[in-house]
């Protein structure tokens, strides 16, 4: 029976209708956020103004620290740059793999098609994804035609575009490689590479010094390609060679096309610098601003890269859903090969801030580099101790955007997203560090590295390896490693042994 009460709720219920009134509607779900990851090369933690730095300027990096997450305890898992992208991107310690290391340019692809990667896993959340700039994880199987398709590549493991030089500005080819095929190429003068002997009548660093407009200091005196001597032998394919001084140009502009054309998105976006790796040639309007020569002025055109990111980010209005992560693949090196007057230039800045080591080494400053997380209305400004590291990027993204990793691959990635995002100051309580086929392990109070036969310290580039035959372990509070503490600490140095082990019996 239906009372008066009844009727009067029904009218009322009535009268709303006819005037087109409407109940809220229920709330729309999150969209997932575009992704970019920015690596530079060879970027020491000193390097970057945010990270205390005052005789260096990197406003735009900066930028992303003010408005982001900057962390102090943020790792790449090697302390060179083949190993280190091979982590990041495949959420695989890198020295699981005998062929993670530093690769010629003429290299077989290292991580194979059918892999799990951060591309392929945030493609099945219906991202568009690209990696534009550095690649130096091989291309092909071993025996490349560099005038026809190459693969496998980047396309091949998740990548749905790709622009990018094969291995490093230091080794041939210096060309552009993209979507699989050189850009640029002219089928009458065929691009030839070969990392045994040179062709013949080919100019080198090495016979012709006359030729150069930068020396090498050691190695990097094979063929020469804009004045420049490289590691490789290179013959043919002109039209396609880049000019190192445009490289920064080019790249930003793939990067800004990829980024118009899906900004709809989601997209993903891995765009590697070049930056500060050697040859250090940065554009001319570079030249000179830092005033720490090639060096210093190649980490401000980095800089400048950036900024031209979040800058194209604005114009689009997609700032504040782009998560930005920033980092370097391993630390700094100021001689790596080139007399560029790195050295003589320095002055009182420091790339390794109080860290110790740099590229190339097991001590701290190998591995600890700039990290920092920018998601402006989402990542909560600020500093974070958290103990994180590239290679839990695949699991962290995947997980943040819902896509579960199949059983047993991304093995060694962590899911740290609440830590990257700022909701919590724990990140992985552990981490095995490589260099040069050795490891070091730290955990949240203690880093340790355990006896390696080699030289202490690498002559080429003056850097403290770590080796030494006597165990090592240092307080986390110790950032300079200044204090070998392990005789004192027997119980912590069991400990972390035993974690390591067990790591590499994983």
């Amino acid at each position: 029976m239906i009372n008066s009460s009844s009727i009067k709720a029904l009218s009322l219920v009535t009268l709303v209708a006819a005037l087109g009134c409407k109940t809220e509607p229920a709330e729309e779900s999150t969209p997932k956020p575009n992704i970019i990851v920015i690596l530079a090369d060879d970027l020491g933690y000193g390097d970057v103004s945010a990270y205390g730095s005052n005789t260096i300027s990197t406003p735009n990096i900066d930028q992303l620290a003010e408005t982001g997450l900057r962390f102090t305890q943020g790792y790449c898992t090697s302390a060179t740059c083949t190993p280190s992208r091979y982590g990041l991107l495949t959420g695989v310690y890198p020295w699981r793999n005998k062929d993670a290391r530093v690769l010629p340019g003429d290299a077989p692809a290292l991580i194979r098609p059918g892999m799990a990667t951060l591309p392929s896993l945030l493609k099945k959340a219906g991202y568009k994804t690209a990696v534009v700039g550095k690649w130096h994880l091989g291309l092909g199987d071993g025996n490349v035609n560099w005038n026809e398709r190459i693969s496998p590549g980047p396309n091949d493991i998740g990548f749905d575009y790709s622009y990018m030089m094969a291995a490093t500005n230091d080794r041939v080819p210096t060309v552009f490689v993209e979507n699989q095929k050189v850009v640029g190429l002219e089928a009458h003068d065929p691009l030839m590479i070969n990392y045994k002997e040179n062709f013949p009548g080919e100019p080198t660093g090495k016979d012709n010094p006359e030729l150069l407009k930068m020396h090498p200091s050691h190695g990097h005196d094979m063929s020469i390609h804009n004045g420049i001597s490289r590691i490789g032998f290179m013959k043919g394919g002109k039209a396609a060679l880049w000019r190192d001084e445009d490289m920064a140009d080019v790249f930003i502009d793939k990067a800004r096309e990829f980024i118009t054309e899906q900004k709809d998105g989601p997209f993903f976006l891995y765009f590697a610098l070049h930056q500060p790796h050697v040859p250090r040639t940065p554009n001319e309007r570079f030249v000179g601003q830092s005033g720490m020569g090639p060096r210093g002025d190649a980490i401000v055109e980095a800089d400048w890269c950036v900024g031209e990111i979040t800058k194209h980010l604005e114009s689009l209005g997609l700032s504040k859903n782009t998560l930005i992560v920033f980092s370097s693949d391993n630390g700094p090196v100021i001689d790596d090969g080139y007399e560029d007057q790195a050295v003589e230039l320095l002055g009182d800045h420091q790339p390794l801030g109080l860290l110790r080591g740099g590229k190339y080494s097991l001590f701290d400053g190998g591995t600890r580099v700039p990290f920092i997380v920018s998601w402006p209305g989402t990542v909560k400004a600020g500093v974070s101790d958290a103990l994180v590291c590239q290679v839990d990027l695949p699991a962290s993204l995947s997980s943040l955007v819902g896509v579960t990793a199949d059983s047993g691959t991304i093995a060694d990635s962590k899911n740290v997203m609440d830590a990257l995002l700022g909701k919590s100051d724990m990140g992985r309580s552990s981490l095995v560090l490589h260099a040069s086929g050795t490891q070091a392990i730290r955990n949240l109070k203690w880093y340790l590295i355990p006896p390696h036969d080699g030289p202490a310290i690498y002559q080429h580039t003056n850097t403290e390896s770590g080796r030494d035959t006597a165990m090592q372990l240092y307080q986390i509070s110790d950032p300079g490693q200044k204090i070998n503490v392990a005789v004192e600490n027997p119980e912590a140095v069991a400990e972390l042994e035993a974690l390591l082990l067990a790591e590499k019996n994983k």
